[in-house]
């Protein structure tokens, strides 16, 4: 519980915490936010680090007076980082597939959760490469379930360049544009709350739907 409140309080407070890790880590602050980006996708597992929130607070550090983070080279890395996330997302779907996904598996790695990502791709096609990077655990099995087989991996790097550039590109933007603000600087751990809710919205939609269906149908 003490540890849920911990990371609860992370990802609120964002910008206090980016001070604190800056200060504490220096230059080694570019290393870390990149393991964070790349797990989010990279990790199957890992669906629940910060992205978006993430990359708001960055956006509004880089904004600072004497901000030790530099808003062109954290874009160029973090865009990196998001590239080479799905990569290896893609990777794994293709070498291991739904092997490591049960029905009665975790509450993660289960097929309820792949399926889920399967009918988003069957939905929007390749668009779903760009538009899961706009909505957690979407993004982190979309790659997954493309690398399994249903799409071509010179048309997925295609896709994946250009979703991860613009999910990159438009939060870390709004954080620098949006930051100084007197609204957002005086309530950032409301902005970033809010931030984390409508993220969430879609995958929450879609589980109501799918209740919805499979009620209705039993």
């Amino acid at each position: 519980m003490a540890l849920m409140r911990t990371g609860l309080d992370v990802f609120i407070h964002l910008d206090a915490h980016l001070s604190q890790w800056a200060a504490l880590l220096g230059p080694w602050l570019y290393g870390v936010l990149f393991l964070i980006i790349f797990g989010e996708t990279g990790l199957v597992v890992t669906p629940y680090l910060p992205g978006d929130s993430l990359l708001f607070a960055v956006g509004a550090l880089a904004a600072r007076e004497g901000s030790p983070v530099s808003l062109p080279w954290v874009w160029t890395l973090l865009s990196a980082a998001a590239v080479l996330g799905n990569m290896v997302n893609y990777a794994v779907g293709k070498w291991v597939g739904p092997k490591i996904f049960s029905r009665d598996g975790s509450w993660l790695l289960n097929r309820k959760n792949l399926d889920k990502a399967h009918r988003f791709y069957d939905k929007y096609g390749g668009k779903t490469i760009i538009l899961a990077r706009f909505i957690p655990i979407i993004r982190t099995f979309a790659p997954f379930v493309a690398g399994i087989g249903t799409m071509s991996y010179t048309r997925f790097a295609a896709y994946n360049v250009i979703g991860s550039i613009a999910w990159t590109t438009t939060f870390l933007l709004a954080g620098y544009k949006f930051a100084g603000l007197p609204v957002v600087k005086n309530h950032f751990h409301y902005v970033i709350l809010a931030i984390i809710i409508i993220s969430f919205i879609p995958p929450v939609v879609e589980f109501v739907k799918a209740w919805r269906e499979k009620d209705s149908s039993s």
